[in-house]
Order: structure tokens, then C-alpha cells, then sequence
């Protein structure tokens, strides 16, 4: 009867799901974004999309560096993303790897985006493209750009805190 139990107990923690790595749904990354500006608030927007272009998105043919969010007529508009069509793609669709993508955020959201955009300065950037359950969805942020002096702080910043993890590394031993 033990053996019974035990053989059910082990069954069951050996057939439970692998934990969710975050992160590891990531289709496409903007690193040079957190360089460049000052990330305010996030915002995570869903994308208006074609059949190839999920396809291509899957199979991670997708590139969000060299693009910004423009907000007009109360919408806001992803440009200069390039997600790179498929070779097997159908030859009825005509892929078009750089079109505007129209985002799909809440109204009081975009309101939100609007109003920091035209009244205090601010910039909306993509900041990560990836999928949520079987949604595509992109992480953008509102932000203010970095002076020059500003950079030099933070990469000044970000190798400190690598030699001070060498030198605890090297004085725990």
C-alpha cells in the first residue's frame, strides 16, 4: 500500500509543468532605448497584425530598435519595426516588412500618452516586443532623453557594481 502511495506522489511532482522562465517569451528587444532616455512608465500595448506576420514573429524574425511610437488622431501608431517575412510566405500577400502598426491600448491609456506627450515633453518609446499566452504584445514606455553626461553616469554606475561583485566574489574565498 506505501509503495501504491509513493509510486502516485512521485508520479505527480515528475509530470508537473516546467516553471515559466520570464523573459524567455521574448521576441524582440530595444536595448539601446534604456541607454538613450529615461524610462518614466510602462505600458503594455497589443498590435494590430497580419497572418505572415505572426508567422515571422514566431520563427523570431523581428527587429524593434529602430522604432518609435507616433500618437495621432487619438491612436497610436507603431513605426519602423521590420519583421522580416517568411521564404514559404503565400505569394497573394503582399508583405510589406516596415508598415505602421496601429497598437491597441485602453482609452484612458492613450489619454494618458497624449497628454504627457503634448503638454510635458515626453517621448513614447517600444521598449520589448514579446508574447503574452498566444497574444503579441509590445512593452512601451514613456520617457525623457538622456544628456550626454547622464550616459557617462550610468555606464560609470553599471561597471561599478560589476568590480564590486569581483571584489566580493574574490573576498568570500
Amino acid at each position: 500500500m506505501r509503495l501504491f502511495f509513493a509510486s502516485r506522489i512521485l508520479s505527480r511532482t515528475m509530470t508537473k509543468k516546467k516553471a515559466h522562465k520570464p523573459g524567455s517569451a521574448t521576441i524582440a528587444q530595444n536595448k539601446r532605448a534604456r541607454h538613450e532616455y529615461f524610462i518614466e512608465e510602462e505600458f503594455e500595448a497589443g498590435l494590430s497584425l497580419q497572418g505572415w506576420e505572426v508567422k515571422s514573429m514566431r520563427a523570431g524574425k523581428a527587429n524593434i530598435s529602430d522604432s518609435y511610437i507616433l500618437l495621432r488622431d487619438g491612436e497610436a501608431f507603431l513605426f519602423g519595426a521590420t519583421i522580416q517575412p517568411l521564404l514559404g510566405a503565400s505569394t497573394h500577400v503582399v508583405c510589406d516588412p516596415t508598415r505602421n502598426r496601429k497598437l491597441l491600448l485602453k482609452q484612458r491609456e492613450l489619454d494618458s500618452l497624449i497628454g504627457r506627450v503634448n503638454r510635458e515633453g515626453y517621448t513614447v518609446v517600444a521598449l520589448s516586443l514579446y508574447w503574452k499566452n498566444a497574444w503579441a504584445k509590445l512593452k512601451i514606455g514613456v520617457a525623457k532623453g538622456k544628456r550626454e553626461h547622464d550616459k557617462r553616469d550610468d555606464i560609470k554606475e553599471r561597471e561599478w557594481k560589476l568590480d564590486k561583485a569581483r571584489i566580493m566574489k574574490h573576498a568570500n574565498r
